[in-house]
C-alpha cells in the first residue's frame, strides 16, 4: 500500500469524488462517493468546508482504513485460526446484493446470505469446492427452512427444493418468497388499503400531534445534536455522551409532555396481556386492527398472504421500542429518548402509514425483480416437524407435482442451517404476527431454543433433535447424497450428530461471518459441515 500511496496525489485534502477515486486505488476495490459520504455522515471522518465545497482529510481516510478494513482478515485469522476460509466471507458483496430481490421481504434472525447457498448449490469449482454437488433438475431439501433462502436460490439455479419448518409463520414467509403473484391484483389491494387508511387518519389528532412533534425534534436536534459534527466530537471524546444526552433528553421531555397534553394523546393500551397489547402504542394498535380487517376481506388467497406479510413487516418496525433495541426488545418506550444508534433525540412511532407505504412499494419492486429471473422449477415450504414429517404424504396434499418428482428421482441432498443451541426463540421473534394472525405457536417443538439454555441437558436434547431430523430425511435421499449443515458448533456436537445419523463428516468449511445484526461485531465464524453416508 505504501508504494501505491506514493504514486497518488499527495494533497492533504480531497473532494468527495477524488477521495472515492483515491480510496478505490488504495484498497483495491471500488469505493463510491456515497461510501465517502457515509463515513462523514456517521462521524468516521470530518467534513471540511461547507455544502457547496466539501473536502475530507486523506490522513483521516488512511487512519480509518488501516484501523479496520485492511487488517480484519489477519486479525480474525489470529483469533479464530488459520483454517478460516476467507473466500467464504463474501466481503466483496454489498448489502443490496446479500439482500437481493425477495430475500428482504421480511426480517428474520439467523438466516444465511444467499451467496453462501449459491456457492454450494451451483456448478462452479475452485480451490476449496473441488466438485459439483447439485445440478439443474435435482431436488434439495431444507428441513430447517426458516425464511426460505435455500428455496429462492434453488429456483435461481433451476433446482427443485422442499423446505420444512415447524413455524407456521416461517412457512408463510418462505412461500411468499417463491410464489408467483398477480402483481396487478396485489397493487390494487394495497392501493385500496392505503386510501382507506389515509381516510381513517384524516381527522386523527395523532397525525397533527406527530407532525408538530417531528418539527420540534428537528429544531432541537439541529441545535444540540448537529450531524456530523456531534458524532465526530463523540468519537474523539470532546463530549461526555452519557451526561450530555441525559440532560438534553430531560430537556426535550418537557416539550413532549406539553404536546401530549395539548392533543390529548392516549399512549397506553388498557391491558398488556399479549404482545400486541404490550409493545404498541394505542394509536398504532388501532391502525393495525383497521388495516388487518381490510386484509381479511381480500378475496384472492395468494394476494391476501403477501399483503399480510407486508402488514407483518410494517408492524414489526412500529413496535414501541428504541431503534437500538429493535432486534432484541427490552422495555416498551412511550416517550422521546436519546438514541445511541442515531446520536440524537428520537421518538416512538404513532402511526403505521409511513412504513406501510414504504414496505408496500418495496415488496412490489422485489417481487417484480424476482419474477424476471424466476425459473420454471418447483419449490414449497411445508409446515411440520422435520423429525417426523411424512414428506410424500404432505407433498401430495400441497404440491402433487413435487410429490411425484420425489417418488421418481428422490432428493439429491440437504442444504440447511439448523438452529444453534440456546440462541434464538424462533416463535418469539415474530410474536406480533402470531398474535395478529392467530397462528398456533409450537414453541415446545423447537430444537435448541433460547428458553432451554445451553446447559448439558439442552445440548443433549439438541443432539437428539438434529439426529432425528437427519434420520427421518435420509428416507427420501438418493444413496450417494450430500448434506451441508451450517452451524456455529462451539460445543463440538456435530461429530456425535453425524454418528447417530449414520453419517460421516467428510469436510468442514470454516467461514468468517462479517455482517451480523447483533451488537457484538467481534470475530465470529461458523462451519459448513459436509456429511455423507457412513
Amino acid at each position: 500500500m505504501q508504494d501505491l500511496f506514493s504514486t497518488i496525489d499527495n494533497d492533504e485534502f480531497l473532494t468527495i469524488k477524488k477521495a472515492s477515486q483515491w480510496a478505490s486505488k488504495y484498497l483495491g476495490r471500488i469505493v463510491t462517493p456515497s461510501n465517502i459520504s457515509y463515513l462523514i455522515q456517521y462521524g468516521k471522518i470530518r467534513k471540511i468546508g461547507d455544502n457547496g465545497n466539501i473536502f475530507v482529510s486523506k490522513k483521516e481516510l488512511i487512519n480509518y482504513y488501516n484501523s479496520y478494513n485492511g487488517k480484519r482478515e489477519i486479525s480474525w485469522k489470529y483469533k479464530l485460526g488459520e483454517d478460516l476460509n476467507w473466500a467464504l466471507s463474501f466481503e466483496q458483496y454489498k448489502e443490496s446484493e446479500t439482500t437481493k430481490h425477495v430475500h428482504r421481504l421480511h426480517p428474520y434472525k439467523g438466516k444465511f446470505i444467499p451467496q453462501l447457498v449459491e456457492y454450494f448449490l451451483d456448478s462452479h469449482t475452485d480451490n476449496f469446492k473441488k466438485e459439483i454437488f447439485f445440478r439443474e433438475g435435482d431436488i434439495i431439501l431444507d428441513p430447517f427452512c426458516g425464511s426460505g433462502t435455500t428455496l429462492v436460490q434453488a429456483n435461481e439455479l433451476k433446482i427443485n427444493a422442499i423446505g420444512v419448518d415447524v413455524s407456521e409463520f416461517n412457512t408463510l414467509i418462505s412461500n411468499c418468497k417463491i410464489n408467483k403473484f398477480d402483481l396487478f391484483d396485489v397493487k390494487k389491494e394495497i392501493d385500496y388499503i392505503t386510501i382507506e387508511l389515509k381516510k381513517y387518519l384524516i381527522d386523527s389528532k395523532t397525525v397533527n400531534f406527530e407532525e408538530e412533534l417531528s418539527q420540534l425534534l428537528n429544531v432541537f436536534n439541529n441545535e444540540y445534536f448537529p450531524s456530523p459534527e456531534y458524532k465526530y466530537k463523540l468519537k474523539f471524546g470532546e463530549i461526555d455522551e452519557e451526561q450530555y444526552s441525559k440532560e438534553k433528553e430531560q430537556e426535550f421531555l418537557i416539550k413532549y409532555y406539553e404536546l401530549i397534553k395539548k392533543y390529548k394523546i392516549n399512549l397506553k393500551q388498557n391491558s398488556s396481556n399479549s404482545f400486541l397489547d404490550k409493545w404498541y402504542l394505542h394509536p398504532v394498535r388501532e391502525e393495525i386492527n383497521f388495516v388487518f380487517d381490510l386484509v381479511k376481506k381480500i378475496k384472492n388467497t395468494d394476494t391476501q398472504k403477501i399483503v399480510s406479510l407486508i402488514l407483518s413487516r410494517t408492524i414489526r418496525s412500529c413496535r414501541a421500542t428504541t431503534h437500538s433495541d429493535l432486534a432484541t426488545l427490552k422495555e416498551p418506550v412511550t416517550t422521546t429518548y436519546y438514541c445511541t444508534k442515531h446520536a440524537k433525540i428520537c421518538k416512538p412511532l404513532f402511526s403505521i402509514l409511513k412504513w406501510w407505504q414504504t414496505y408496500s412499494k418495496d415488496t412490489i419492486k422485489r417481487l417484480s425483480q424476482f419474477d424476471k429471473i424466476r425459473t420454471n422449477t418447483h419449490q414449497i415450504c411445508l409446515t411440520g416437524d422435520s423429525r417426523t414429517i411424512d414428506l410424500i404424504t404432505e407433498l401430495e396434499k400441497k404440491h402433487p407435482a413435487l410429490a411425484k418428482l420425489v417418488t421418481s428421482q428422490k432428493i439429491r441432498g440437504i442444504f440447511s442451517s439448523p438452529p444453534y443451541v440456546g440462541l434464538i426463540d424462533y416463535h418469539e421473534q415474530h410474536a406480533y404476527a402470531y398474535d395478529l394472525f392467530g397462528f398456533k405457536r409450537k414453541d415446545d417443538l423447537e430444537i435448541g431454543p433460547l428458553f432451554r439454555g445451553q446447559g448439558k441437558e439442552a445440548r443433549y436434547s439438541y443432539v437428539e433433535g438434529i439426529s432425528q431430523v437427519l434420520l427421518n430425511c435420509k428416507k427420501y435421499l438418493v444413496k450417494d447424497y450430500n448434506v451441508f449443515l451450517v452451524a456455529n458448533d462451539k460445543y463440538n456436537l456435530y461429530p456425535e450428530i453425524a454418528k447417530r445419523s449414520g453419517m460421516i463428516i467428510v469436510n468442514q468449511f470454516k467461514r468468517p461471518v462479517l455482517n451480523r445484526t447483533e451488537k457484538d461485531k467481534g470475530a465470529y465464524s461458523e462451519i459448513i459441515f459436509h456429511l455423507k453416508e457412513k
